[in-house]
């Protein structure tokens, strides 16, 4: 009697080696996807610094200004992600090394909070240490004029970085107009200090002509 060819094959022992299978058989947990919030994967201000490391974005920065690279990143975010009901910092936060090519990590919203915070008071700070520049007269008309000249490079470089086209156009007529404000600034501080004033607190009295 011949034998059953299907009975006498051997049994099956090959074992499916699709992704579930090997998850299954590694004890491996499908790894969890976020979706992207929308508005974020469209975001682009920093596209070109992508592949710039936090510590170079920062040593420019540093060596310019007062804001460190976290603050210029999250002060830009906070205008940028700003709704009626307030500055969207938990969605910043989740999202920020999708924001931003050189920010590596999350942060909390009162982190970003407190980044935007820094950014504002050294903003305050900054531009009273400068403004009492221009008005005490220590400065030159010429003197006053590379100053902000100066200051007014690094400002169009970051927005740049930014993603913000400057026309040559609009940037000489943007200088011309700090120029005239400037210029306008110094003459108003030199008729002040000839003024004579008394301090409300002491009774001091100084300026004019004595």
């Amino acid at each position: 009697m011949d034998e059953d060819p299907v009975a006498s094959a051997p049994p099956n022992r090959r074992v499916a080696a699709g992704p579930d299978a090997v998850r299954s058989l590694l004890s491996v947990e499908p790894a969890e996807t976020t979706a992207v919030p929308e508005d974020v994967a469209k975001y682009e201000r920093f596209k070109k610094v992508d592949g710039a490391t936090y510590e170079r974005v920062n040593e420019f920065l540093r060596d310019r200004t007062y804001i460190t690279a976290r603050e210029w990143a999250i002060a830009r975010l906070c205008a940028d992600f700003r709704t009626e009901t307030g500055v969207e910092m938990t969605k910043i936060g989740e999202n920020l090394p999708e924001l931003v090519p050189f920010m590596t990590d999350t942060y909390s919203p009162q982190a970003v909070n407190q980044a935007r915070s820094a950014f504002e008071e050294k903003v305050r700070m900054a531009g009273a240490t400068f403004l009492y520049g221009a008005m005490s007269g220590f400065f030159t008309a010429d003197e006053l004029d590379e100053v902000m000249y100066e200051a007014t490079e690094v400002a169009k470089f970051l927005l740049e970085v930014e993603g913000v086209d400057l026309a040559v156009e609009e940037e000489l007529a943007g200088e011309e107009r700090i120029s005239s404000v400037m210029r306008e600034v110094r003459e108003a501080s030199e008729k002040l200090r000839e003024e004579e004033h008394t301090c409300p607190n002491c009774g001091h009295t100084f300026g004019g002509d004595a």
